[in-house]
Protein backbone atom coordinates (compact mmCIF):
# COMPACT_ATOMS: atom_id res chain seq x y z
CA UNK A 1 0.00 0.00 0.00
CA UNK A 2 1.71 3.16 -1.27
CA UNK A 3 -0.01 5.59 1.12
CA UNK A 4 0.91 3.69 4.30
CA UNK A 5 4.51 4.99 4.76
CA UNK A 6 3.34 8.52 4.00
CA UNK A 7 0.53 8.33 6.55
CA UNK A 8 2.83 6.87 9.20
CA UNK A 9 5.39 9.61 8.63
CA UNK A 10 2.73 12.34 8.71
CA UNK A 11 1.19 11.02 11.92
CA UNK A 12 4.55 10.70 13.64
CA UNK A 13 5.67 14.18 12.60
CA UNK A 14 2.37 15.79 13.59
CA UNK A 15 2.53 14.17 17.03
CA UNK A 16 6.11 15.20 17.73
CA UNK A 17 5.58 18.79 16.59
CA UNK A 18 2.38 19.26 18.62
CA UNK A 19 4.04 18.06 21.84
CA UNK A 20 7.52 19.46 21.20
CA UNK A 21 7.26 22.14 23.94
CA UNK A 22 6.95 19.38 26.57
CA UNK A 23 10.69 18.69 26.18
CA UNK A 24 11.35 22.09 27.75
CA UNK A 25 8.91 21.61 30.62
CA UNK A 26 9.95 20.78 34.16
CA UNK A 27 8.46 18.57 36.85
CA UNK A 28 5.38 19.85 38.66
CA UNK A 29 4.52 19.70 42.35
CA UNK A 30 1.49 17.45 41.89
CA UNK A 31 2.38 13.72 42.10
CA UNK A 32 5.69 14.10 40.22
CA UNK A 33 7.33 14.03 43.64
CA UNK A 34 5.57 10.80 44.57
CA UNK A 35 6.62 9.07 41.37
CA UNK A 36 10.05 10.55 40.63
CA UNK A 37 11.59 13.62 42.24
CA UNK A 38 10.71 12.75 45.83
CA UNK A 39 10.80 8.99 45.58
CA UNK A 40 14.16 7.74 46.89
CA UNK A 41 13.76 4.25 45.43
CA UNK A 42 12.93 5.54 41.95
CA UNK A 43 15.71 8.12 42.00
CA UNK A 44 18.27 5.34 42.45
CA UNK A 45 17.44 4.17 38.96
CA UNK A 46 16.84 0.62 37.82
CA UNK A 47 18.44 -1.62 40.44
CA UNK A 48 17.79 -5.14 41.69
CA UNK A 49 16.46 -3.74 44.94
CA UNK A 50 14.19 -1.33 43.08
CA UNK A 51 12.95 -4.05 40.73
CA UNK A 52 11.84 -6.17 43.69
CA UNK A 53 10.31 -3.16 45.46
CA UNK A 54 8.22 -2.12 42.43
CA UNK A 55 6.11 -5.30 42.53
CA UNK A 56 4.69 -4.56 45.96
CA UNK A 57 5.06 -0.79 46.26
CA UNK A 58 2.08 1.42 46.98
CA UNK A 59 2.68 4.75 45.25
CA UNK A 60 -0.18 7.26 45.11
CA UNK A 61 -2.45 4.44 46.35
CA UNK A 62 -1.88 2.39 43.20
CA UNK A 63 -0.25 -0.87 42.20
CA UNK A 64 1.49 -0.33 38.89
CA UNK A 65 4.93 -1.99 38.88
CA UNK A 66 5.62 -1.47 35.17
CA UNK A 67 5.01 2.24 35.51
CA UNK A 68 7.45 2.46 38.42
CA UNK A 69 10.03 0.45 36.50
CA UNK A 70 9.71 2.83 33.55
CA UNK A 71 10.38 5.79 35.85
CA UNK A 72 13.40 3.97 37.31
CA UNK A 73 14.76 3.37 33.83
CA UNK A 74 14.37 7.06 33.05
CA UNK A 75 16.30 7.95 36.21
CA UNK A 76 19.04 5.54 35.15
CA UNK A 77 19.23 7.17 31.71
CA UNK A 78 18.54 10.82 32.50
CA UNK A 79 18.80 11.29 36.24
CA UNK A 80 16.41 14.08 37.24
CA UNK A 81 16.67 15.86 33.90
CA UNK A 82 12.98 16.51 33.20
CA UNK A 83 13.52 16.65 29.43
CA UNK A 84 14.43 12.96 29.35
CA UNK A 85 11.35 11.94 31.32
CA UNK A 86 9.10 14.04 29.10
CA UNK A 87 10.81 12.64 26.03
CA UNK A 88 10.00 9.08 27.08
CA UNK A 89 6.31 9.93 27.57
CA UNK A 90 6.20 11.68 24.20
CA UNK A 91 7.88 8.73 22.51
CA UNK A 92 5.35 6.33 24.04
CA UNK A 93 2.48 8.54 22.88
CA UNK A 94 3.90 8.66 19.34
CA UNK A 95 4.24 4.86 19.32
CA UNK A 96 0.62 4.59 20.50
CA UNK A 97 -0.49 6.81 17.62
CA UNK A 98 1.31 4.73 15.00
CA UNK A 99 0.16 1.44 16.53
CA UNK A 100 -3.44 2.63 16.66
CA UNK A 101 -3.29 3.47 12.97
CA UNK A 102 -1.78 0.11 12.07
CA UNK A 103 -4.22 -1.93 14.17
CA UNK A 104 -7.27 -0.08 12.82
CA UNK A 105 -6.00 -0.28 9.24
CA UNK A 106 -5.53 -4.04 9.49
CA UNK A 107 -8.92 -4.55 11.14
CA UNK A 108 -10.90 -2.32 8.76
CA UNK A 109 -8.91 -2.13 5.52
CA UNK A 110 -9.56 1.63 5.55
CA UNK A 111 -6.20 3.45 5.81
CA UNK A 112 -7.46 7.01 5.46
CA UNK A 113 -10.20 6.70 8.08
CA UNK A 114 -7.78 4.88 10.38
CA UNK A 115 -5.30 7.71 9.90
CA UNK A 116 -7.99 10.25 10.80
CA UNK A 117 -8.73 8.40 14.07
CA UNK A 118 -5.03 8.16 14.89
CA UNK A 119 -4.54 11.82 14.00
CA UNK A 120 -7.29 12.97 16.35
CA UNK A 121 -5.89 10.72 19.06
CA UNK A 122 -2.43 12.16 18.42
CA UNK A 123 -3.10 15.87 18.77
CA UNK A 124 -6.30 16.31 20.75
CA UNK A 125 -5.69 18.80 23.60
CA UNK A 126 -7.52 16.54 26.07
CA UNK A 127 -4.54 14.20 25.81
CA UNK A 128 -1.99 16.77 26.90
CA UNK A 129 -2.39 15.80 30.55
CA UNK A 130 -1.56 12.16 29.80
CA UNK A 131 1.54 13.03 27.79
CA UNK A 132 2.93 16.22 29.36
CA UNK A 133 2.55 15.15 33.01
CA UNK A 134 5.41 12.89 34.07
CA UNK A 135 3.28 11.32 36.81
CA UNK A 136 0.80 10.20 34.15
CA UNK A 137 3.33 7.91 32.47
CA UNK A 138 0.88 5.17 33.44
CA UNK A 139 -1.59 6.46 30.83
CA UNK A 140 0.66 6.25 27.79
CA UNK A 141 2.33 3.05 28.97
CA UNK A 142 -0.88 1.15 29.74
CA UNK A 143 -2.42 2.28 26.44
CA UNK A 144 0.56 0.87 24.57
CA UNK A 145 -0.37 -2.59 25.86
CA UNK A 146 -4.09 -1.91 25.30
CA UNK A 147 -3.47 -1.27 21.59
CA UNK A 148 -1.14 -4.27 21.34
CA UNK A 149 -3.92 -6.38 22.87
CA UNK A 150 -6.32 -5.04 20.24
CA UNK A 151 -3.91 -6.09 17.51
CA UNK A 152 -3.41 -9.54 19.03
CA UNK A 153 -7.18 -9.97 19.39
CA UNK A 154 -7.69 -9.03 15.75
CA UNK A 155 -5.31 -11.81 14.72
CA UNK A 156 -7.05 -14.24 17.07
CA UNK A 157 -10.46 -13.31 15.64
CA UNK A 158 -9.30 -14.03 12.09
CA UNK A 159 -7.69 -17.35 13.00
CA UNK A 160 -8.36 -18.50 16.59
CA UNK A 161 -5.60 -20.32 18.42
CA UNK A 162 -4.50 -20.70 22.03
CA UNK A 163 -1.22 -18.94 21.28
CA UNK A 164 -2.91 -15.86 19.84
CA UNK A 165 -5.38 -15.74 22.71
CA UNK A 166 -2.56 -15.94 25.24
CA UNK A 167 -0.74 -13.13 23.42
CA UNK A 168 -3.78 -10.86 23.84
CA UNK A 169 -4.06 -11.90 27.50
CA UNK A 170 -0.36 -11.17 28.09
CA UNK A 171 -0.70 -7.70 26.58
CA UNK A 172 -3.71 -7.05 28.80
CA UNK A 173 -1.87 -8.26 31.91
CA UNK A 174 1.06 -5.97 31.15
CA UNK A 175 -1.35 -3.08 30.65
CA UNK A 176 -2.96 -3.76 34.03
CA UNK A 177 0.49 -3.64 35.61
CA UNK A 178 0.89 -0.14 34.20
CA UNK A 179 -2.57 1.22 35.10
CA UNK A 180 -5.75 -0.55 36.27
CA UNK A 181 -7.95 1.37 33.80
CA UNK A 182 -7.24 -1.48 31.38
CA UNK A 183 -9.90 -3.51 33.27
CA UNK A 184 -12.45 -2.47 30.62
CA UNK A 185 -10.46 -4.04 27.77
CA UNK A 186 -12.60 -7.26 27.55
CA UNK A 187 -15.67 -5.06 27.05
CA UNK A 188 -13.88 -3.13 24.29
CA UNK A 189 -12.82 -6.37 22.58
CA UNK A 190 -16.45 -7.52 22.61
CA UNK A 191 -17.38 -4.29 20.85
CA UNK A 192 -14.68 -4.92 18.26
CA UNK A 193 -16.20 -8.37 17.70
CA UNK A 194 -19.35 -6.53 16.63
CA UNK A 195 -17.47 -4.12 14.40
CA UNK A 196 -15.12 -4.13 12.58
CA UNK A 197 -14.27 -7.81 13.16
CA UNK A 198 -17.80 -8.91 12.22
CA UNK A 199 -17.97 -11.84 14.62
CA UNK A 200 -21.30 -10.64 15.99
CA UNK A 201 -24.42 -9.01 14.56
CA UNK A 202 -26.92 -6.88 16.48
CA UNK A 203 -29.59 -9.14 17.97
CA UNK A 204 -27.55 -12.37 17.92
CA UNK A 205 -27.96 -13.01 21.64
CA UNK A 206 -26.77 -16.63 21.58
CA UNK A 207 -23.65 -15.62 19.73
CA UNK A 208 -23.17 -12.77 22.20
CA UNK A 209 -23.25 -15.21 25.12
CA UNK A 210 -20.59 -17.36 23.47
CA UNK A 211 -18.30 -14.44 22.70
CA UNK A 212 -18.71 -13.16 26.26
CA UNK A 213 -17.83 -16.58 27.68
CA UNK A 214 -14.78 -16.60 25.44
CA UNK A 215 -13.50 -13.58 27.37
CA UNK A 216 -13.94 -15.05 30.85
CA UNK A 217 -10.17 -15.48 31.39
CA UNK A 218 -9.69 -11.82 30.46
CA UNK A 219 -12.54 -10.84 32.77
CA UNK A 220 -10.81 -12.80 35.53
CA UNK A 221 -7.73 -10.63 34.99
CA UNK A 222 -9.94 -7.55 35.27
CA UNK A 223 -11.51 -8.83 38.48
CA UNK A 224 -8.13 -9.59 40.04
CA UNK A 225 -6.75 -6.18 39.08
CA UNK A 226 -9.86 -4.46 40.43
CA UNK A 227 -9.49 -6.29 43.73
CA UNK A 228 -5.83 -5.31 44.06
CA UNK A 229 -6.62 -1.70 43.14
CA UNK A 230 -9.37 -1.40 45.75
CA UNK A 231 -7.03 -2.81 48.40
CA UNK A 232 -4.35 -0.26 47.52
CA UNK A 233 -6.81 2.64 47.33
CA UNK A 234 -8.55 2.02 50.63
CA UNK A 235 -7.26 5.21 52.21
CA UNK A 236 -8.16 7.41 49.22
CA UNK A 237 -11.72 6.15 48.70
CA UNK A 238 -14.24 8.89 49.47
CA UNK A 239 -16.94 7.54 51.85
CA UNK A 240 -20.63 7.83 51.03
CA UNK A 241 -21.11 10.07 54.06
CA UNK A 242 -18.91 12.66 52.37
CA UNK A 243 -20.11 12.14 48.79
CA UNK A 244 -23.57 10.49 48.69
CA UNK A 245 -24.91 8.46 45.77
CA UNK A 246 -27.15 11.31 44.68
CA UNK A 247 -24.17 13.57 44.06
CA UNK A 248 -22.04 10.78 42.55
CA UNK A 249 -24.69 9.85 39.99
CA UNK A 250 -25.34 13.49 39.11
CA UNK A 251 -21.64 14.20 38.70
CA UNK A 252 -21.18 11.06 36.57
CA UNK A 253 -23.97 12.04 34.17
CA UNK A 254 -22.71 15.59 33.85
CA UNK A 255 -19.11 14.43 33.45
CA UNK A 256 -20.05 12.24 30.49
CA UNK A 257 -21.61 15.24 28.77
CA UNK A 258 -18.71 17.53 29.66
CA UNK A 259 -16.20 14.98 28.33
CA UNK A 260 -18.22 14.81 25.11
CA UNK A 261 -18.33 18.59 24.91
CA UNK A 262 -14.60 19.00 25.53
CA UNK A 263 -13.88 16.40 22.88
CA UNK A 264 -15.87 18.44 20.36
CA UNK A 265 -14.62 21.83 21.61
CA UNK A 266 -11.53 21.45 23.84
CA UNK A 267 -11.57 24.64 25.89
CA UNK A 268 -11.05 25.59 29.53
CA UNK A 269 -8.90 22.52 30.17
CA UNK A 270 -7.44 22.29 33.66
CA UNK A 271 -5.25 19.95 35.67
CA UNK A 272 -7.94 19.71 38.36
CA UNK A 273 -11.73 20.10 38.32
CA UNK A 274 -13.22 20.34 41.83
CA UNK A 275 -16.38 18.43 42.71
CA UNK A 276 -19.23 20.91 43.19
CA UNK A 277 -20.85 20.96 46.60
CA UNK A 278 -24.30 20.79 45.00
CA UNK A 279 -25.54 19.91 41.51
CA UNK A 280 -28.96 21.15 40.35
CA UNK A 281 -31.33 18.26 39.68
CA UNK A 282 -32.39 19.70 36.32
CA UNK A 283 -28.78 19.76 35.14
CA UNK A 284 -28.18 16.13 36.06
CA UNK A 285 -31.49 15.03 34.54
CA UNK A 286 -30.74 16.90 31.33
CA UNK A 287 -27.36 15.19 31.04
CA UNK A 288 -28.93 11.77 31.68
CA UNK A 289 -31.62 12.38 29.03
CA UNK A 290 -28.97 13.39 26.47
CA UNK A 291 -26.93 10.25 27.19
CA UNK A 292 -30.00 8.03 26.86
CA UNK A 293 -31.05 9.76 23.63
CA UNK A 294 -27.62 9.30 22.04
CA UNK A 295 -27.55 5.68 23.17
CA UNK A 296 -30.99 5.06 21.66
CA UNK A 297 -29.86 6.66 18.39
CA UNK A 298 -26.76 4.46 18.28
CA UNK A 299 -28.85 1.33 18.90
CA UNK A 300 -31.38 2.36 16.24
CA UNK A 301 -28.60 2.78 13.66
CA UNK A 302 -26.70 -0.34 14.75
CA UNK A 303 -27.42 -2.47 11.68
CA UNK A 304 -26.59 0.17 9.08
CA UNK A 305 -23.92 2.01 11.06
CA UNK A 306 -22.39 -0.38 13.62
CA UNK A 307 -19.42 1.94 14.11
CA UNK A 308 -21.75 4.45 15.74
CA UNK A 309 -22.87 1.96 18.39
CA UNK A 310 -19.38 0.58 18.93
CA UNK A 311 -17.81 4.02 19.24
CA UNK A 312 -20.46 5.37 21.61
CA UNK A 313 -20.51 2.30 23.88
CA UNK A 314 -16.69 2.30 23.86
CA UNK A 315 -16.77 5.89 25.16
CA UNK A 316 -19.40 5.15 27.81
CA UNK A 317 -17.98 1.80 28.94
CA UNK A 318 -14.29 2.59 29.18
CA UNK A 319 -15.03 5.62 31.36
CA UNK A 320 -16.93 3.59 33.95
CA UNK A 321 -13.92 2.91 36.26
CA UNK A 322 -13.16 6.63 36.52
CA UNK A 323 -16.59 8.25 36.21
CA UNK A 324 -16.83 8.69 39.99
CA UNK A 325 -19.26 5.99 41.11
CA UNK A 326 -16.36 4.67 43.16
CA UNK A 327 -14.82 8.02 44.04
CA UNK A 328 -11.05 8.15 44.47
CA UNK A 329 -9.58 11.55 45.16
CA UNK A 330 -11.15 14.98 45.08
CA UNK A 331 -11.63 15.57 41.35
CA UNK A 332 -15.00 15.73 39.57
CA UNK A 333 -13.37 14.57 36.33
CA UNK A 334 -9.96 14.66 34.65
CA UNK A 335 -8.72 15.20 31.10
CA UNK A 336 -6.40 12.20 31.39
CA UNK A 337 -9.37 9.88 31.79
CA UNK A 338 -10.30 10.44 28.12
CA UNK A 339 -7.05 9.02 26.71
CA UNK A 340 -8.58 5.62 25.86
CA UNK A 341 -12.33 6.47 25.85
CA UNK A 342 -11.93 9.19 23.22
CA UNK A 343 -10.88 6.54 20.68
CA UNK A 344 -14.51 5.42 20.58
CA UNK A 345 -15.78 8.89 19.73
CA UNK A 346 -13.11 9.27 17.05
CA UNK A 347 -14.14 5.94 15.51
CA UNK A 348 -17.80 6.97 15.36
CA UNK A 349 -16.89 10.33 13.84
CA UNK A 350 -14.32 9.17 11.29
CA UNK A 351 -16.52 6.37 9.98
CA UNK A 352 -19.79 8.28 10.34
CA UNK A 353 -18.94 11.41 8.36
CA UNK A 354 -17.56 9.61 5.26
CA UNK A 355 -20.71 7.46 5.26
CA UNK A 356 -22.63 10.67 4.51
CA UNK A 357 -20.50 11.38 1.45
CA UNK A 358 -22.62 11.63 -1.67
CA UNK A 359 -20.05 12.53 -4.32
CA UNK A 360 -16.36 13.14 -4.97
CA UNK A 361 -16.63 16.86 -4.22
CA UNK A 362 -18.01 16.12 -0.75
CA UNK A 363 -15.27 13.61 -0.03
CA UNK A 364 -12.59 16.09 -1.16
CA UNK A 365 -14.06 18.79 1.08
CA UNK A 366 -14.21 16.35 3.98
CA UNK A 367 -10.55 15.40 3.50
CA UNK A 368 -9.54 19.06 3.46
CA UNK A 369 -11.62 19.78 6.55
CA UNK A 370 -9.99 16.86 8.37
CA UNK A 371 -6.51 18.20 7.68
CA UNK A 372 -7.56 21.67 8.83
CA UNK A 373 -9.10 20.30 12.06
CA UNK A 374 -5.94 18.33 12.83
CA UNK A 375 -3.77 21.41 12.33
CA UNK A 376 -6.02 23.52 14.57
CA UNK A 377 -6.02 20.83 17.26
CA UNK A 378 -2.24 20.53 17.00
CA UNK A 379 -1.90 24.28 17.55
CA UNK A 380 -4.26 24.13 20.55
CA UNK A 381 -2.26 21.21 21.95
CA UNK A 382 0.97 23.18 21.58
CA UNK A 383 -0.57 26.01 23.64
CA UNK A 384 -1.93 23.60 26.25
CA UNK A 385 1.46 21.88 26.59
CA UNK A 386 3.01 25.28 27.32
CA UNK A 387 0.65 25.70 30.27
CA UNK A 388 2.40 22.64 31.74
CA UNK A 389 5.77 24.40 31.64
CA UNK A 390 5.99 24.55 35.45
CA UNK A 391 3.79 24.49 38.52
CA UNK A 392 3.19 28.24 38.53
CA UNK A 393 2.01 28.46 34.92
CA UNK A 394 -0.03 25.26 35.27
CA UNK A 395 -2.00 26.24 38.34
CA UNK A 396 -2.44 29.87 37.34
CA UNK A 397 -4.08 28.58 34.18
CA UNK A 398 -6.25 26.17 36.19
CA UNK A 399 -7.48 29.05 38.36
CA UNK A 400 -8.22 31.11 35.25
CA UNK A 401 -10.52 28.48 33.72
CA UNK A 402 -12.22 26.95 36.79
CA UNK A 403 -14.09 28.14 39.86
CA UNK A 404 -13.76 27.06 43.49
CA UNK A 405 -10.48 25.34 42.73
CA UNK A 406 -8.95 25.12 46.20
CA UNK A 407 -6.53 22.39 45.08
CA UNK A 408 -5.05 24.70 42.45
CA UNK A 409 -4.73 27.49 45.03
CA UNK A 410 -2.78 25.22 47.40
CA UNK A 411 -0.55 23.86 44.64
CA UNK A 412 0.15 27.37 43.35
CA UNK A 413 0.91 28.54 46.89
CA UNK A 414 3.44 25.73 47.29
CA UNK A 415 5.04 26.62 43.95
CA UNK A 416 5.35 30.27 44.95
CA UNK A 417 6.72 29.30 48.36
CA UNK A 418 9.41 27.22 46.65
CA UNK A 419 10.44 30.44 44.86
CA UNK A 420 10.41 32.29 48.21
CA UNK A 421 7.43 34.41 47.15
CA UNK A 422 5.91 34.17 50.62
CA UNK A 423 3.40 36.97 50.11
CA UNK A 424 2.03 35.31 46.97
CA UNK A 425 1.92 31.96 48.73
CA UNK A 426 -0.01 33.44 51.66
CA UNK A 427 -2.54 34.97 49.28
CA UNK A 428 -3.36 31.64 47.68
CA UNK A 429 -3.39 29.73 50.97
CA UNK A 430 -5.96 32.25 52.20
CA UNK A 431 -8.01 31.76 49.04
CA UNK A 432 -8.00 27.98 49.58
CA UNK A 433 -9.07 28.40 53.22
CA UNK A 434 -11.90 30.68 52.18
CA UNK A 435 -13.27 27.73 50.20
CA UNK A 436 -12.29 24.96 52.63
CA UNK A 437 -11.85 26.49 56.12
CA UNK A 438 -10.72 23.20 57.67
CA UNK A 439 -8.09 22.37 55.03
CA UNK A 440 -5.16 21.50 57.29
CA UNK A 441 -2.58 21.61 54.50
CA UNK A 442 -3.51 25.20 53.63
CA UNK A 443 -3.60 26.32 57.26
CA UNK A 444 -0.11 24.95 57.97
CA UNK A 445 1.19 26.48 54.72
CA UNK A 446 -0.31 29.86 55.57
CA UNK A 447 1.28 29.86 59.02
CA UNK A 448 4.68 29.14 57.52
CA UNK A 449 4.27 31.83 54.83
CA UNK A 450 3.28 34.43 57.43
CA UNK A 451 6.27 33.55 59.61
CA UNK A 452 8.57 33.97 56.63
CA UNK A 453 7.12 37.44 55.95
CA UNK A 454 7.51 38.40 59.60
CA UNK A 455 3.78 38.49 60.28
CA UNK A 456 1.92 36.74 63.05
CA UNK A 457 -0.04 33.62 61.95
Amino acid sequence: MHCRPLLLAALGLLTLIAFLPSLGNGFINLDDGLYVTGNPMVKKGLTGEGFAWAWTANVANNWHPLTLLSHMLDCTLFGLNAAGHHGTSLLLHAVNVLLLFEVLRRMTGAPWRSAAVAGLFAVHPLHVESVAWVAERKDVLSTLFWILAMGAWSRYARQPSIGRYLLAALAMALGLMAKPMVVTLPFALLLLDLWPLGRLRPGEWRRLAGLTAEKLPLLALSAAASRVTLCYQTTSLVPLEVLPWRLRLANAAISYVVYLGKTILPRKLAVFYPIPIEIPAWKAMGAAVLILALTALAIWKARKAPWLLVGWLWFLGTLVPVIGLIQVGRQAMADRYTYIPSIGLFLALCWGLPALSVNRRWRTALAGATVLVLLVLAAATWVQVCHWSNSVTLFRHALAVTQGNYVAHVALAKALASKRDWAGAAEHYRAALAMRPYLREARIGLEEALRKTGKEP
